[in-house]
């Protein structure tokens, strides 16, 4: 609106101003009246160009009698500056509808992407979840085997018991560490025993009848228990977690010593077992072949 009022303004001025130079033209060369009025039409006509507002204000004064050809040239001006202005702001207008629609093709593009990230996503999902029912499935086998195996196992050895009064130190639990296996865990660089793997807890027993000499903390090997048994053996049983016998207890084949833990030089629960020819250290032999000798498969 403030454009449209300045034009105005700037057309009653030019009005004024062309109506003094027709006035003077018209004194001077006397033209006749048919060609003021054709030189007023196209005045007129290139005023009206403009818009219409201005139009309706330039007009009068073109028309006035004996108009030059000066004030046709200065309407033409004034009508190609605001045809100008006006395609200048269609133009702008254009460019901003132009750039809504490309802001809007963006968002498009960017919500497209974010869902078809999100079904990757999903995707990937449904397919570590499958993937962790077939390890599940899979690790529940290997547990039912296992158990299976335990069974069989605790069967033979209280069948063997009742010959020979022997039994493995946890009941249907299979080997780790082999014995005189290589190690930097190891003060003398060699294992000295066999472990069987269980969790905290689990009940320990005298592999044999025999009396307790040992109980109490030993060091790297943490809580552990030493039996001597009737055939002058002796046995170790190291990393516990409790202990439930005392120094000079008789103990039989079978009965319940302590529990498996994770005392001492340990990386996790499980039972330490040696055998030896003494009571200390360092009088270690194969705790398989002597347990193997009492009819007990570990």
């Amino acid at each position: 609106m403030a454009f449209t009022r300045a034009t105005v303004q700037l057309a009653e001025k030019l009005t004024g101003k062309l109506t003094g130079l027709t006035e003077s033209l018209t004194e001077k060369h006397h033209l006749s009246s048919r060609s003021v009025r054709t030189r007023v039409g196209l005045a007129g006509a290139a005023a009206l160009t403009v818009t219409g507002v201005v139009g309706a204000a330039a007009t009068p004064a073109i028309a006035a009698p004996g108009e030059g050809s000066g004030t046709y040239a200065l309407g033409f001006v004034q009508a190609m500056a605001v045809g100008d202005t006006i395609a200048d702001d269609v133009k702008a207008q254009a460019q901003a509808q132009q750039r809504v629609a490309d802001a809007a093709e963006e968002k498009a593009a960017e919500e497209r992407e974010a869902e078809k990230a999100a079904e990757e996503r999903e995707a990937a999902e449904e397919r570590e979840a499958e993937k962790a029912a077939e390890e599940r499935e899979a690790a529940e086998k290997r547990e039912a085997a296992q158990e299976k195996r335990a069974n069989e196992r605790a069967d033979r050895s209280a069948e063997r018991r009742s010959a020979t009064g022997y039994v493995d130190p946890v009941a249907g639990v299979d080997t780790t560490t082999t014995y005189k296996q290589a190690g930097a865990s190891w003060s003398s660089g060699k294992h000295s025993g066999i472990d069987f793997p269980a969790n905290t807890g689990t009940p320990v027993r005298s592999v044999g009848p025999g009396t307790v000499v040992t109980v109490g903390w030993g060091g790297a090997y943490g809580n552990q228990i030493v039996i001597r048994h009737d055939d002058g053996k002796y046995t170790q049983y190291a990393h516990l977690s409790a202990t439930k016998v005392s120094a000079g207890q008789k103990v039989d084949g079978g009965q319940r010593i302590g529990a498996v833990g994770s005392t001492g030089n340990s990386t996790g629960p499980h039972l330490h077992f040696e055998a030896r020819n003494g009571a200390h250290y360092g009088s270690d032999f194969n705790p398989i072949t002597y347990l193997a000798g009492k009819g007990v498969d570990v």
